[in-house]
């Protein structure tokens, strides 16, 4: 991933919230797919999918090493917070 912080939109924000079970809504089929990628994947495999996909490598991210991760992406799903 890149030296800056992505922008998370709230599609993105839902779309990670609904596969980890903490409301959102659910993607599409390669969405869901790309999601469960970078869950399975490794740092360095995220990195590279992190690459290609910087909105849903750092929401996923967020969602597993931020104990603060799912309620952020929940205050950006519903429009209250910027990436």
């Amino acid at each position: 991933m890149s030296d800056t912080t992505p922008t998370i939109s709230p599609e993105t924000a839902n779309h990670v919230l609904y596969h980890f079970g903490r409301g959102g809504y659910q993607s599409g089929t390669f969405t869901q797919y790309l999601i469960y990628a970078l869950t399975a994947a490794d740092m360095t495999n995220k990195a590279k999918l992190g690459l290609a996909y910087p909105d849903y490598a750092a929401a996923v991210i967020a969602m597993e090493y931020d104990p603060d991760g799912a309620a952020h992406l929940q205050r950006i799903a519903a429009g209250e917070a910027a990436a």
